[in-house]
């Protein structure tokens, strides 16, 4: 079963999103359903105002351009409101617990949270603690609303998931990771192509290979040849500090014209920015006709209003 054919059900199993892994082909799948629908409802002026008099909590540790306008723009179109919560705005950056900061928001009924932080144990504390559903925005090991619009962008260029090669080139990251699980729950063949010593976590490769085909690899040939998708990330995230090392064992990492030209002819090409031209990829292929960088940032507006509606109705 591909999107085309699912039977939306207008709910999901889950509480929160804090990774893909617990996540099952049907929930994804509700999600790009619904976001797909959002989309073409915004598009056509057609008020959705899903969570009206609800509010969103989005704590930023890690500072954000998409994350934070997606958001705040999201909630407000469905016709809720935010918070915005940096680590100097609340107490979280004077040393206050997960677990108090949650059990006070809970008693300001706020109906959910979305938390960009560095430690993935921090998000999964905050649900623990909290009354309310918890959204991962970014940690150090997952960025599964990234990946949500990933996919989407994918399913609008292709019109299906299943068995669509998409090969990640790069640090084996947080970004990595999410589509890892994201495509092997969907169908996807997903190769990362990784220097060695900057592979993905192991422990996520094996979750994501239970559900699908995962390659890893350090051959760049033969994980671009006939992908229909050539992705890659910045070398080095948000609080990673700059390493000669690493910069060494990526840059032949680059996607260039030579590894477009070795991908399928329809092939196109993912980043999730911000990007530095010259670096991870060149401006040839991020700025060409192949690109579909701005409808994937897009699609995180509309894949994280379906998250948002989906949990924050319950």
């Amino acid at each position: 079963m591909d999107l085309h054919n699912y039977k939306p059900k207008g709910t999901i199993l889950q509480r929160h999103l804090l990774s893909l892994a617990d996540y099952s082909r049907n929930d994804i799948y509700e999600i790009l359903h619904l976001a797909k629908l959002l989309k073409l409802w915004q598009k056509k002026g057609k008020k959705h105002e899903l969570l009206k008099g609800k509010t969103l909590a989005m704590i930023f540790a890690k500072s954000s351009t998409r994350t934070r306008i997606s958001f705040e723009q999201g909630i407000r179109q469905l016709g809720g409101q935010s918070l915005f919560l940096s680590s100097a705005d609340i107490q979280l950056g004077r040393g206050e617990t997960i677990g108090d900061t949650a059990k006070v928001l809970s008693r300001y009924g706020i109906d959910g949270v979305m938390i960009r932080t560095f430690k993935q144990s921090d998000v999964e504390e905050l649900a623990r603690a909290g009354d309310f559903p918890v959204i991962n925005g970014l940690t150090d090991d997952f960025h599964p609303c990234q990946a949500l619009a990933d996919i989407m962008t994918v399913y609008e260029v292709f019109g299906a998931l299943a068995d669509v090669k998409l090969t990640f080139i790069g640090d084996g990251n947080n970004v990595a990771h999410s589509l890892m699980l994201a495509g092997a729950k969907t169908g996807m063949e997903v190769v990362c192509c990784c220097p060695k010593g900057h592979e993905p976590s192991p422990q996520v490769v094996e979750t994501a290979r239970k559900f699908g085909h995962i390659t890893v690899t350090d051959n760049l040939d033969e994980a671009a040849a006939d992908a229909r998708v050539l992705y890659t990330d910045v070398f080095f995230s948000m609080g990673q500090a700059d390493d000669r090392e690493k910069r060494e064992a990526l840059a032949p990492y680059q996607v260039n014209a030579a590894v477009l030209k070795k991908a399928a002819k329809d092939a196109i090409f993912l980043h999730c920015l911000p990007a530095h031209r010259g670096e991870e990829v060149t401006a040839d292929v991020i700025d060409g006709p192949q690109s579909r960088i701005f409808d994937e940032a897009e699609n995180r507006l509309h894949a994280q209003k379906a998250v948002m509606s989906l949990l924050m109705r319950q």
